[in-house]
């Protein structure tokens, strides 16, 4: 099996992924949690491990800790759904994240933004 080969077949899993643990999530009896937003999967260990990110919408840093918490206590079931419905032998373990990946890029605008003012400003003096 060639490199490319398996990175497909990571890929395909990781957007399968995606799909099925909102899903998953959708049947729990907490609201909060049902309503989680998945942003992205990444696999990593030879999918023995998959990185759930998490749109982090207005929690607040008490909410975060709830949601994180709640989900590692679900994470079995969700695994479980995951297998059900594709017929896997095996799921990828979860680790549940905020993604915060926006928020940076907005913190490095800002900063670009200033970085131009000032030099904006230098070449007035």
């Amino acid at each position: 099996m060639s490199r490319n080969d398996k990175s497909i077949k990571l890929q395909r899993t990781q957007s399968v992924l995606k799909q099925l643990i909102p899903e998953a999530l959708s049947t729990l009896n907490d609201t909060i949690l049902q309503g989680l937003c998945v942003i992205d999967v990444e696999c990593t260990r030879g999918k023995y491990d998959a990185t759930v990110y998490l749109d982090k919408m207005m929690f607040d840093e008490a909410e975060k800790r709830y949601v994180l918490e709640h989900l590692r206590r679900v994470s079995r079931t969700l695994q479980n759904y995951c297998m059900q419905s594709e017929g896997w032998y095996r799921c990828p373990n979860f680790h549940f994240k905020f993604d915060e990946t926006l928020e940076k890029q907005n913190q490095m605008d800002a900063l670009f933004e200033q970085v131009a003012l000032e030099l904006e400003k230098g070449k007035k003096e």
